[in-house]
């Protein structure tokens, strides 16, 4: 791993959001990452439930004070960044007032799903990119895990495709259960196409559910992860029947050896 720089995006990680598989994995692998070698740099939301104050957080002001365009509307990007106490671990957020203040991760506190989670999922995707092109960081490989981040390999790979930071990047995919099975409120796939997008690169999501998401992460995806024994069947077999290299690790014990091997393989 010596000298690989991955870049971690993520719906979840510890210590940040509560203890889940997806939030436990998402900061195991870039540990062990850290420890053999490599360079890491992790990506998540700035949900509203993330106490600032407690985790040190502070806005990075040569990051922030970007617009993105999200559906013919300019929506401030904020940065804000923390390290993971005793860990060698940048923790990068993506905020915005609108999409994140105050807010959970898909749901309010009765359970009831945001209307706006297209647009969180397309400004967040489109929010770490540009700021990693601000920090002109090219990464080996992107890894890609949870609902929220689950649109990045399709905007690496039609959005930004003539990105000179990207030219070589390997983009992975972790698959996890779904945290909702309802689908999307808004149009998503309208939105995606007001970027240019070609309706070829997203046909799996007229229907926008989070099976349909998946699928699509794994479309654009170099390697697929198989990270849960709860996704769907449908997800699974789309997932097989994409013929990329694909790791299972929903039976395994050893993780972390084996994410180590996938990412030296190239996939």
């Amino acid at each position: 791993m010596k000298e690989k720089k991955i870049l971690y995006i993520s719906s979840e990680v510890v210590p940040y959001l509560p203890h889940s598989e997806l939030a436990n994995l998402a900061f195991e692998i870039p540990k062990m990452v850290n420890d053999r070698g490599g360079q890491t740099r992790i990506f998540i939301p700035k949900y509203g439930l993330i106490n600032e104050r407690r985790h040190q957080l502070h806005e990075v002001i040569r990051l922030s004070g970007m617009n993105l365009v999200i559906n013919d509307i300019d929506m401030p990007l904020i940065i804000k960044v923390a390290s993971i106490p005793k860990e060698r671990m940048q923790v990068y957020f993506i905020d915005n007032d609108d999409y994140f203040k105050g807010r959970g991760l898909y749901a309010d506190d009765t359970q009831k799903q945001y209307p706006d989670n297209e647009e969180r999922a397309i400004f967040f995707a489109k929010g770490v990119i540009e700021t990693v092109k601000k920090l002109n960081w090219s990464p080996d490989i992107i890894h890609v895990q949870g609902w929220i981040s689950s649109l990045v390999p399709l905007y690496c790979k039609q959005y930004y495709k003539d990105e000179p930071l990207l030219a070589e990047t390997k983009i992975v995919t972790s698959l996890f259960a779904p945290p909702f099975t309802e689908e999307l409120e808004g149009d998503l796939y309208s939105k995606i196409e007001f970027d240019g997008i070609a309706g070829e690169h997203m046909a799996t999501l007229k229907t926008p559910n989070l099976d349909n998401m998946f699928c699509n992460a794994a479309q654009h995806s170099d390697g697929i992860i198989i990270a849960s024994k709860e996704i769907s069947n449908k997800v699974n077999e789309f997932a097989k029947s994409t013929n990329k290299p694909l790791l299972d690790i929903s039976g395994e014990t050893d993780v972390l050896d084996a994410h180590e091997k996938f990412y030296e393989s190239g996939f």
